[in-house]
């Protein structure tokens, strides 16, 4: 595709309450992993782009965290302004509820959206938890109330209507030559990435005890003459009680962390990969503007 073939292009806000699927559906639709996934709530907290270039078309997907009403963290006051800002700015919204119900919190997003209703298209994700897909119609029928642009029944995890989707997607962008090379998938550096495996191993392995003040820092990331790639990560947490939980027991939970990160980053990489964690305190982190800033959150 060369960029004068592109007639159709713009920017894709992706929405939804926190784990409707939001971050599983941009790595799907754009085929690659640019969106760390977890269970836990809020694992998105910046705003991340993804680009799918088609015949003729590219569309920029923007990622924004889980909405949500309430917290006066300055973490969740940024995470806030990432959604509304992707709300006002993006030329189509794809407001993401989940199968087989229409939950309380989705229910505001649907009131917010239906005023930006010409260019929202809804995205009814995990389909696939539904054996009888004549159970989705009441859902249908009370979405049906909205006046969006397309209602998509889709599971981004089994890959179902994905095309359908980008179809429905692209004929609504506004017209328009491409906004990125073809062969750029995100707009995060390799750093940010790298950053972000290593914190999604520590949601996947730490499960349910995870503490919420965390984050990570690739304080260095580069290549040595052998070929071989020396990533150094920082974990920072809010409270220096929560380092036992992290470390456990003669290393072993940062271990297996870390064995898990290194994998996910040989194939960001496409090289070897020789891992070093630390785990420090810093305390408050995520209600420090300065702080915030310098981790690589967007303050403006």
């Amino acid at each position: 595709m060369n960029h004068s073939d592109v007639c159709r292009s713009g920017f894709v806000a992706i929405v939804g309450r926190p784990n409707v699927g939001k971050s599983t559906l941009l790595n799907a639709l754009v085929g690659e992993k640019i969106s760390i996934v977890s269970a836990k709530p809020h694992t998105t907290r910046h705003r991340i782009l993804g680009v799918l270039n088609r015949a003729a078309a590219q569309a920029v997907f923007v990622d924004t965290p889980g909405h949500t009403m309430r917290s006066k963290q300055v973490l969740h006051r940024l995470m806030a302004r990432a959604i509304h800002q992707a709300i006002e700015d993006c030329d189509l919204i794809l407001l993401v509820i989940e199968a087989p119900r229409v939950k309380q919190e989705d229910r505001k997003l649907l009131e917010l959206l239906s005023a930006h209703a010409e260019r929202t298209i809804l995205v009814i994700n995990k389909i696939d938890r539904v054996a009888d897909k004549t159970g989705l119609l009441p859902l249908l029928q009370e979405l049906q109330t909205y006046a969006f642009l397309a209602y998509v029944p889709v599971s981004a995890r089994k890959g179902t209507s994905l095309d359908h989707l980008a179809d429905e997607i692209v004929k609504h962008l506004p017209a328009g030559a491409a906004l990125f090379p073809e062969e750029m998938s995100t707009d995060k550096d390799a750093r940010f990435r790298a950053a972000e495996l290593i914190r999604e191993q520590l949601f996947a392995h730490l499960h349910e005890e995870i503490p919420y003040g965390l984050t990570v820092e690739v304080e260095h990331m580069g290549r040595e003459e052998s070929g071989r790639w020396r990533v150094h990560g920082l974990i920072w947490l809010d409270k220096e009680s929560h380092k036992p939980i992290v470390i456990g027991k003669e290393g072993q939970s940062l271990k297996r962390v870390g064995s898990a990160a290194r994998r996910e980053l040989i194939a960001l990489l496409g090289g070897r990969v020789h891992l070093e964690l630390w785990v420090k305190i810093r305390e408050h982190w995520y209600d420090n503007e300065r702080e915030l800033h310098r981790l690589g959150f967007d303050a403006s």
